[in-house]
C-alpha cells in the first residue's frame, strides 16, 4: 500500500505530458493521465475515484461523481472558466477548486482587440472586394461599404476584471470613447482605471462595438438575447471571447440575418466544436474563430508551470494561489 499523493489528470491539450511527468518525479508522487473527455462518467469515475489532487480540462465534474471520490483534496481547473465542474458539491465535500485565471489575459485580450479592429476595418471581407474586382477588372467596394474611422466611436467593455482592464488599457491611446459595465468592480479600482462606470443598458444602447469579459454564471448566462440585441445600434458589433452561453446564437443568428447589428465575432461557442448546422455558419456578417483566443506558446507553458506550482503547495500544505470556493479553506 503506497503513502504517495496520488495525481491525476483527465484530459490534456498538451502534446505530451512528458514535462509534468519529469517535474512530478522530483515530488515523489504516484502520477497518471488520461483522455477521458467523451468517456462514460463510469470509465472517468474509475480513475480518478481515489486521486488526492485532480487535474481537469474539459472533463465533466459532476455532483454524482465528485460526492464518490474517496481521498480528494484539491481540484485544479485547467483554465479560466470553470463550468463544467460542480462548485457547490465541491464545496460541501471540503474540497478547494484552483484556476488559472491569470495565465492568457494578455492573449484574450489581444484577440478582442484583433476582432474589434477586424469588425471596423472589415478585414474577413476585403478579401470578397479583391476576388471579385480581381475577376472584373475594376475595384468594386460595395461589400466593405459604410465602414467608419474608429477614433471617436464608443467601445463598450462588459466585465472589467483581468481581461476587461488589459483590454482598456491597451486601447485607451486609440481614441476611442468607452462605456464600461462590471456591477463588481470597487470604485478605488475604478478610479486606479480612470473609468467611469455605467449600467447594461447604457453600454448596448450606445457603443459601437462591445466586447464581452465576464465570467458565466446565472446573472450572465444569454445577456446577448433578443432584447439585448434589439437595444444596439444598426451599425454595432458585438465581441465574445469569455464563454459561449453569455450569447444567445439562436437570437445573435437572427439579428444578424435581419441585419438589427451590423456584425458579430465569435471566439466562443456553447457547444464546442459547435455542430455544422451551427445557426452563425454561413452568414456572411460574422467572423468566427475557434476558441483560440487564450492561445499563445507562452500561454500553454505558463498554464503547465502554475498547475505544477498548484500541486507543490497543496504538498507542502499551502492553499492554492487562487481558489474558487476559498471558504472552505479557512481553518486549513
Amino acid at each position: 500500500m503506497t503513502n504517495k499523493v496520488k495525481v491525476v489528470v483527465t484530459d490534456y491539450i498538451e502534446p505530451d505530458m512528458k514535462w509534468e511527468e519529469e517535474q512530478l518525479a522530483e515530488l515523489h508522487v504516484e502520477f497518471s493521465y488520461y483522455q477521458l473527455k467523451f468517456r462514460p462518467m463510469e470509465e472517468v469515475l474509475e480513475k480518478i475515484r481515489d486521486a488526492h489532487i485532480i487535474v481537469v480540462n474539459m472533463v465533466q465534474l459532476p455532483r454524482e461523481l465528485i460526492e464518490k471520490l474517496e481521498k480528494c483534496r484539491l481540484v485544479i481547473r485547467h483554465g479560466v472558466g470553470y463550468d463544467n465542474v460542480d462548485v457547490d458539491a465541491l464545496t460541501d465535500r471540503g474540497i478547494p477548486l484552483a484556476y488559472m485565471p491569470d495565465y492568457c489575459s494578455d492573449e484574450v485580450a489581444e484577440q478582442a482587440i484583433a476582432l474589434i479592429f477586424a469588425c471596423a476595418r472589415k478585414i474577413v471581407w476585403s478579401r470578397k472586394v479583391l476576388d471579385e474586382s480581381s475577376a472584373c477588372g475594376q475595384w468594386n467596394f460595395d461589400a466593405v461599404i459604410p465602414m467608419y474611422r474608429m477614433k471617436g466611436q464608443t467601445l463598450g467593455i462588459i466585465g472589467c476584471g483581468r481581461i476587461g482592464s488589459l483590454t482598456y488599457l491597451k486601447l485607451k491611446h486609440f481614441g476611442f470613447n468607452f462605456l464600461i459595465c462590471d456591477p463588481y468592480l470597487s470604485q478605488r479600482r475604478a478610479e486606479a482605471l480612470g473609468i467611469s462606470l455605467v449600467d447594461h443598458e447604457t453600454v448596448f444602447r450606445n457603443s459601437d462595438y462591445i466586447t464581452i469579459h465576464t465570467p458565466l454564471n446565472d446573472e450572465t448566462r444569454y445577456m446577448v438575447n433578443a432584447n439585448t440585441l434589439a437595444m444596439m445600434k444598426p451599425t454595432a458589433y458585438i465581441i465574445n471571447t469569455s464563454r459561449g452561453p453569455m450569447v444567445n446564437e439562436n437570437d445573435l443568428a437572427e439579428a444578424l440575418r435581419s441585419k438589427t447589428i451590423a456584425g458579430a465575432a465569435i471566439d466562443v461557442f456553447e457547444k464546442e466544436p459547435p455542430d455544422p448546422s451551427h445557426p452563425l455558419f454561413g452568414l456572411a456578417n460574422v467572423i468566427l474563430t475557434p476558441h483560440l483566443s487564450w492561445y499563445s506558446e507562452d500561454a500553454g507553458w505558463s498554464i503547465r508551470e502554475k498547475i505544477i506550482e498548484d500541486i507543490r503547495r497543496n504538498i507542502a500544505g499551502q492553499p492554492p494561489r487562487f481558489c474558487v470556493n476559498s471558504s472552505v479553506l479557512e481553518g486549513k
